[in-house]
């Protein structure tokens, strides 16, 4: 019984320490994904063409804004003076302007919206690219765990021999200067 119950003690000891070790053997790794396609010539492109996308839809909807301020300012000046019933149709008027605003934006700017829809086919590709450059970097080095630090993860602490932006921008054949 002794002898059973020391096998038992020494089995889970050694069951205990493996995994112990084998823990400390992966490796993590990191990226900052910003960093990477800061670096990516073609991103730098489609960011100013987003840009001057969303500028001129701004502007559209800063002239709206300015229609329906100036629409409301004369309403206010000349409230008095009007009867009922164009009353009604002045905050008609104004309300139409604010509807059409409304759907504008949603229209470019909402969660469907022309400018994410844009986004999206232009970025996925360079996205794709740069998550196929990461798994190879990653396979290559043995990683078990890489980790993206631009956006929402937050490490305290990575030695800094395990940043792969360097391999991945390498991986992607983007030669950065030291």
């Amino acid at each position: 019984m002794k002898v059973v119950l020391r096998n038992i003690t020494l089995l889970s000891l050694i069951i205990l320490f493996s995994g112990h070790i084998y823990g400390q053997d992966q490796k993590i790794g990191y990226y900052e994904s910003d960093f990477v396609l800061s670096k990516i010539p073609e991103y730098t492109g489609i960011e100013q063409r987003l840009k001057i996308l969303s500028d001129g839809w701004k502007n559209e909807i800063q002239q709206l804004r300015l229609e329906i301020e100036n629409l409301e300012e004369d309403y206010s000046a000349k409230e008095i003076l009007y009867t009922e019933e164009i009353k009604k149709e002045k905050i008609q008027e104004i309300n139409t302007k604010k509807r059409q605003l409304d759907n504008f934006t949603a229209q470019k700017f909402g969660p469907d919206g022309e400018y994410f829809q844009k986004q999206k086919e232009l970025l996925e590709p360079i996205q794709r690219q740069v998550f196929a450059a990461v798994r190879n970097v990653a396979q290559r080095n043995g990683m078990d765990f890489v980790f993206d630090r631009s956006g929402d993860v937050y490490m305290v602490y990575a030695r800094g021999e395990w940043n792969l932006n360097e391999q991945v921008l390498l991986e992607l054949g983007i030669e950065i200067e030291q």
